[in-house]
């Protein structure tokens, strides 16, 4: 990792033009669900002043421990000061925790190797939607001013809604009673993120972007009443730029297949003219993968995010409060891409190889015999996510041994395009002058060299053409209605007894369409587009951050073109050609199921729907005491039932025909709707237990077993079956889900050690192991999927080509020339539109279906370590933890079948150092995550070991004005994932340090 780059004064300038007011937040102690928001009672936490980092230090020890069971926590510094400006960036401070980034900041969160779709995300207690395709929660969503505290419950609690399986999170806001008086806080900062300084300028964003924020918050005279509103708006530009394999590698295994057509090895077998141009060649039984194409892309994002919350309170009597809260989120991005990219045949003359079984190229060259294409494509959508939130507590005092609470939530979330485009598209463009190419991954960056007619060495804007064109509009709608009861019983000897119900609907549905021009040999003509629209670019000086970037083997010429001006040129050429309507190239995203094809046209259209209702009911009771056996032990015991019934549903389009359009592009053709209908249900006992013992007055052991459950995710419910819109000439992919899916269940043993040895100083360490049974993992079965879904290749005509036209079976430009010339205006064959049908009597399509199973049981194991040490009154500080985690579920990179494996798991550190003295506070903070499994498929994708270290200083200049200043990343640092072996890239990503100077004043 480099140094960070210099800022340049004027920049500096610029930036302090537009000074931040941090954030306020209301300092308090809020509840820990909404069931418990009645006064503190004796045997509560002592509420603690939180002031500054050791302030915010001291009370997050304090919450570790004096709670049941193993628990960690943030609490916010100040009022209006949590201690990252994201979420998901402070609680990767927790030991066990580590955060999967988007566009460089935190999105999602992984505990003790347990991924985000398994850890439960609360707000005060109750279950939030999530619109992110998955459950897991996504934190850039949610600003952190207007949260005063969050909790990390790392073992099981009955009170708590099951689905926490690595961690049930709780994320707490203002309530205004906890903090009577008047209070006023307001704020701006101004961010400056670097990420987009290489682009173009034509295309950069603002330099400088705003962060405004405020709070408002009074009580009654009398205590009785309060209100409470909090908001903030934040606007971020930023950018990157992507090198990566996005159609994947196709792993094969080193023996050849007698059909000539898929399958066995795409390498010369020994002796045969091309194997004297393998080196390094993978053994008769090695897996290898060979990439389907590589491309490089430049990004713009622009976000705008909006947050509010209004709170109000009423008390009438001493022991009954009411609360009544609306939470308000908006999340708007922008999102603009080009790119360049070269795509393979399968069929290279000359490579060398890593060594060993799950090898893949080190360097790798395609010819033809033929001119193919040189590819760029731009794309310009936006999508917006919103969500409403409405929750009304009464808790009630009825005597001094029985408290009750009642507490109803409805909460919305949506996600759906905010363009005209739709929330994902590409405009495609080609030149026709790439006779070969060579890729170069023996670097961390790979380097193409692409082979042009004429020796040329970058691209012609004479001989460029719009191809094909995808819009696609996705919508997702989730939405949440619970109840939930609790009660709380304290015995004389001061033993407690709570108890609770809830029910629970969950309903997630998704819809959307797609509308795609299949012209990937070319729409039009290049004489359609005047040479200016394709400005010239070099797309190495977009990737300064890696060596290689400015290679002379880097063929990196690209057209950084207007996704627009394209758009309605191609339009217009494609109307006046006579080819279609203009729909093919301005689509109405209804979502209808009306047609899925426009009158007269030629795009292929498709639309789905699906909706997964969840509905359960659970009751819980929890019993604990402290007793004096020689040593102080404390005892908290209790068991949750968990009903579940899931109901799924889903209309698609039906796929009617296999039309090859050009030499590699097999499209599926659809026309009319199907439906499918499916559901499960389950029901559990999850009991737990926690004991504490205080071998003096400053060391704590602590021991806690307990049963959770994670529950599927909405993809693996959802029960359409999809089999996307192309396949190859040897088949298709596709996949189901399975709503019968049990979720995953988690039998877990946690055993710590503390010792508390001075104020705001403690070590801990801990041993957590995990028995997970039912993992569900994805089953891979060929089948033919559609009995009436038939592919021209290998039929009649596909055959008549090698046998009586001499074709070789892999030269489809040759059988495609034999098949217009000789059977034109047969049934399935139309040489005018480039069009060849599978007819009855061709090969049914067979494709490898993946489907979710529960399979497996396997168990993880980990320590964590944990060191917190204030330095007396010097104002220097550091905390700093190490997390091992271990699991018996790996990947084999040798193996082609079925995986089983643990996504996610991987060790974290974090050292975080402070100086807090006068009017200044200083906290430099590095966090570190070892390399992990990201993902299953065909190939496994790995993410590389990634550490950043986050810089901020502030400097109080009276009792109401603080001036600031932070920096994310300022390592520079940036992603990479590779799949069998680390030279197999997938992804490699460069972002950016990001700044922000301001101000904060307290009325």
């Amino acid at each position: 990792m480099r140094q960070s780059n210099s800022v340049p004064k004027k920049r500096l300038l610029t930036s302090a033009l537009l000074l931040v007011i941090a954030p306020p937040v209301l300092a308090q102690q809020a509840s820990g669900s909404p069931s418990d928001t009645r006064a503190p009672q004796a045997t509560d936490l002592d509420a603690i002043t939180v002031t500054g980092i050791r302030g915010s230090l001291q009370s997050s020890m304090n919450l570790k421990r004096d709670s049941a069971g193993v628990v960690d926590g943030i609490v916010s510094e100040d009022i209006g000061k949590f201690p990252d400006t994201n979420l998901a960036e402070s609680l990767q401070r927790i030991s066990g925790v580590s955060i999967d980034r988007s566009n460089g900041e935190g999105s999602r969160v992984t505990v003790r190797g347990i991924g985000p779709d398994y850890n439960l995300v609360l707000l005060n207690g109750r279950q939030m939607p999530t619109v992110t395709g998955s459950r897991a929660f996504d934190f850039g969503n949610l600003a952190s001013e207007s949260v005063s505290e969050v909790e990390v419950y790392k073992t099981s609690r009955a009170d708590k809604p099951a689905g926490g399986m690595g961690a049930t999170i709780n994320i707490k806001t203002a309530r205004p009673l906890d903090n009577p008086g008047t209070r006023a806080n307001v704020g701006l900062k101004g961010v400056w993120d670097t990420s987009d300084d290489d682009l173009p300028k034509s295309v950069r964003g603002d330099t400088v972007t705003p962060e405004l924020s405020g709070i408002f918050s009074t009580t009654s005279a009398d205590g009785r009443f309060g209100i409470a509103v909090t908001g903030s708006y934040q606007e971020r530009d930023s950018g990157s730029a992507t090198a990566h394999v996005p159609g994947g590698w196709r792993p094969f295994v080193d023996t050849p297949h007698p059909s000539g057509i898929g399958g066995g090895s795409n390498l010369p077998l020994p002796g045969q003219p091309g194997s004297e141009n393998i080196v390094n060649r993978p053994g008769p039984t090695d897996v290898y993968s060979l990439p389907q194409n590589l491309e490089y892309a430049i990004n713009r994002i622009q976000r705008q995010r909006t947050n509010g919350q209004v709170t109000l309170q009423w008390a009438p009597m001493d022991n009954l409060t009411a609360t009544l809260d609306y939470t308000y989120t908006q999340n708007k991005v922008q999102t603009q891409s080009n790119n360049m990219s070269v795509w393979q045949n399968y069929n290279p003359d000359s490579t060398t190889w890593t060594s060993g079984s799950g090898s893949s190229p080190l360097k790798y060259h395609e010819s033809y015999p033929w001119v193919t294409d040189y590819a760029n494509g731009a794309s310009d959508a936006a999508t917006k996510v919103k969500s409403d939130s409405v929750g009304l507590n009464v808790a009630w005092d009825v005597s001094d041994n029985l408290s009750l609470a009642l507490d109803y939530h409805h909460s919305v979330a949506t996600n759906k395009p905010d363009s005209p485009y739709g929330s994902r598209n590409v405009v495609a463009s080609l030149g026709q002058f790439r006779v070969g190419n060579s890729m170069d991954f023996t670097g961390k960056f790979p380097i193409l060299n692409i082979e042009m007619l004429g020796g040329a060495k970058d691209p012609d804007p004479s001989k460029m053409m719009v191809a094909g064109s995808i819009f696609g509009a996705d919508y997702q709608r989730a939405k949440v209605d619970q109840l939930q009861g609790s009660g709380e019983f304290r015995f004389e000897n001061y033993s407690k007894l709570n108890f609770g119900f809830a029910t629970t609907e969950y309903k997630n549905t998704s819809m959307g369409t797609n509308v795609q021009l299949d012209t990937w040999g070319g729409a039009t003509n290049p004489g359609d587009y005047p040479d200016e629209v394709w400005p010239l670019y070099h797309m190495g000086n977009f990737f300064k951050r890696f060596s290689g970037h400015n290679s002379p083997a880097f063929t990196d010429g690209f057209f950084l073109y207007d996704f627009k001006t394209m758009r309605d040129l191609a339009e217009k050429a494609w109307v006046a050609a006579g080819k279609g309507v203009a729909q093919d190239y301005t689509p109405q995203f209804d979502y209808s199921f009306a047609g899925t094809q426009v009158p007269g046209s030629t795009a292929n259209r498709s639309n789905y729907a699906n909706s997964v209702r969840e509905r359960s009911k659970s009751l819980y009771l929890q019993w604990s005491n402290t007793f004096d056996w020689g040593l102080p032990v404390s005892v908290a015991g209790g068991v949750r039932w968990e009903k579940t019934d899931v109901l799924a549903s889903a209309q698609q389009s039906a796929p009617s025909a296999i039309d090859w359009i050009s030499e590699n592009e097999f499209v599926i053709r659809y026309d009319g709707s199907q439906f499918r209908n499916l559901g499960g249900s389950y029901n559990y006992f999850l009991p737990n237990l926690d004991v504490a013992v205080d071998l003096n007055s400053s060391m704590k052991l602590r021991a806690s077993v307990g049963k959770t459950i994670g529950r599927p995710q909405w993809g693996d419910l959802n029960p359409s079956q999809n089999i996307g819109g192309q396949v190859r000439y040897d088949g298709g992919n596709g996949g189901s889900g399975n709503p019968a899916l049990k979720p995953l269940e988690s039998r877990n043993f946690d055993l710590s050690w503390e010792w508390y040895y001075a104020d705001s100083s403690y070590v801990s360490v801990g041993y957590f192991y995990k028995k997970i049974d039912n993992f569900i993992a994805r089953q891979t079965s060929t089948v033919k999927a559609y009995p009436d879904l038939h592919s021209p290749a290998g039929g009649a005509y596909w055959n008549a080509a090698i046998n009586q036209g001499g074709c070789a079976a892999t030269n489809r430009v040759c059988i495609r020339d034999y098949i217009f010339a000789h059977f034109d205006g047969q049934p399935g064959v139309n040489a005018a539109a480039g069009s060849i049908k599978g007819v009855a009597g061709d090969p049914v399509t067979e494709f490898k279906m993946e489907y979710p199973v529960n399979n497996r049981s396997d168990s993880l194991d980990g320590w964590e370590v944990n060191v917190q040490h204030v330095f007396g009154e010097t104002g220097f500080g550091l905390a700093a933890n190490y997390t091992w985690v271990d699991s018996g579920l790996k990947y084999d990179v040798t193996n082609v079948d079925t995986q089983f494996a643990m996504t996610g798991l991987s060790d974290t550190a974090n050292f975080v150092a402070f100086y807090e003295k006068g009017p200044w506070q200083v906290r430099a903070a590095y966090n570190w995550r070892d390399k992990f499994l990201a993902g299953l498929g065909q190939t496994p994708t790995y993410v590389s070991a990634y550490g950043q270290v986050d810089l901020n200083v502030s400097y109080q200049v009276t009792d109401a004005l603080t001036l600031s200043l932070e920096a994310i990343n300022l390592t520079d640092s940036y992603y990479r994932s590779y799949g069998r072996n680390e030279h197999m890239l997938h992804n490699i990503t460069q972002l950016g340090p990001r700044y922000m100077f301001g101000l904060r004043y307290k009325f």
